[in-house]
């Protein structure tokens, strides 16, 4: 089975005209999670990495196998709110409006090799929002990795322009 034929796509959810990518159905299939897992952490294999940033909640699932395989810390990056420590936060652009991220401030060090998991690439608003956070204390930011990328809305572009490489398992026309 394929990447593709693992996740469900829901449509006009969460709004008519919007199709779906739910991965859910990728992560309960054991031989396409560990696929997944494989195919995201294979360029960094034999590379040292000190962490693995995933954005809440489906990039802690992701990020937090990858870490394992790199044998990496991991470091969550959470809604404005939800940690417990002294923490750092930066704004960053929904698609109709403005949120915040954040996370601990000890959570990197300067030159900290990381990569970013997620497991969908779509605007790029968050993504660009957890790059900033994490190059705010000082680590390089060496790849972004998503599961899945919506190249019609643009978010790799965007992050490729900001000097970070992106890599992505699978790509879907439309929204």
């Amino acid at each position: 089975m394929s990447l593709a034929a693992a996740i469900r796509t829901i449509p006009d959810y969460p709004k008519k005209g919007i199709l779906f990518r739910d991965i859910t159905t990728l992560l309960g299939d054991a031989k396409a999670f560990r696929r997944a897992v494989d195919e995201l952490v294979q360029p960094w294999s034999g590379s040292k990495m000190d962490k693995v940033a995933g954005m809440e909640a489906r990039g802690f699932i992701l990020g937090g196998a990858v870490a394992h395989q790199l044998s990496a810390g991991f470091v969550p990056i959470r809604k404005k709110g939800k940690l417990p420590y002294k923490t750092v936060a930066v704004a960053y652009e929904l698609e109709y409006g403005v949120d915040e991220m954040e996370m601990h401030e000890d959570a990197v060090t300067k030159g900290e090799r990381v990569i970013l998991v997620d497991d969908l690439i779509a605007t790029g608003g968050t993504a660009q929002g957890a790059i900033r956070l994490l190059q705010k204390q000082g680590a390089e930011v060496v790849a972004a990795c998503f599961v899945i990328d919506l190249p019609d809305l643009g978010g790799a572009r965007k992050i490729e322009a900001m000097g970070v490489p992106v890599r992505s398992l699978i790509a879907f026309d439309g929204h």
